[in-house]
């Protein structure tokens, strides 16, 4: 969508990365296994759980990064706990995820009452064999990005650093019934998406610093 419209709810601080000038918006469903703080076994009531972030992309300092408009989660243990760590916009949601033979049935209903009102529901499925993303492809660019930022009460910005393999990708076709996620934030996610499937991805992520920034 035009950088414009991104820039509007983007906090200033944090840089818009465009693709061919145009800003980007990604909702991603995903199932969160076997989730743990360093050093500790998952506890099963909250390692494991679907999950729904929406997104855009930020560099700052040449380390591009991710900023998240808002975080789903059936988990209200990790709900607390990740707004409480990484000051992210996290919120309670009702959610399913079915995986079958034919792909994945995901939906999800906000409760927080914190947030604005949001929902998303689609089934979606891998349609060829995977690969890794070339540099300078768009699979690349919104994939590969191995930070995450958002600021504290002062406007500073904040960087936690991610750690994953890269990403192996397939292309994936969807049907989406139900898509509010962006509409809290006056955005229209009009068109016909491009969509990738990623099996599994092993993620770590490191805690919140202060980002040193020159200029």
């Amino acid at each position: 969508m035009p950088a414009r419209a991104l820039r509007a709810v983007v906090p200033a601080q944090l840089p818009l990365d465009l693709s061919e000038g145009e800003a980007l918006v990604g909702v991603t469903p995903f199932d969160v296994c076997a989730f743990r703080l360093r050093g500790t076994l998952s506890p099963p009531v909250v390692g494991s759980f679907p999950e729904l972030n929406v997104r855009t992309y930020v560099t700052v300092d040449d380390r591009p990064g991710i900023y998240f408009f808002s975080l789903d989660a059936d988990s209200a243990l990790a709900v607390a706990g990740a707004r409480r760590g990484y000051r992210l916009p996290y919120f309670k949601a009702e959610m399913t995820s079915v995986a079958d033979d034919h792909g994945v049935a995901f939906a999800s209903r906000r409760t927080s009452a914190d947030g604005p009102p949001a929902g998303f529901s689609a089934r979606y499925g891998p349609t060829d064999e995977p690969a890794y993303a070339e540099r300078g492809t768009l699979e690349h660019f919104v994939t590969e990005r191995y930070c995450l930022y958002t600021l504290d009460d002062a406007g500073h910005i904040l960087r936690a650093a991610i750690h994953h393999p890269p990403w192996s990708l397939q292309p994936a076709e969807a049907e989406i019934e139900h898509n509010t996620m962006t509409a809290g934030l006056g955005l229209s996610l009009d068109g016909r998406p491009i969509l990738h499937y990623a099996e599994r991805q092993d993620v770590v992520f490191w805690t919140l610093e202060r980002a040193v920034t020159s200029g």
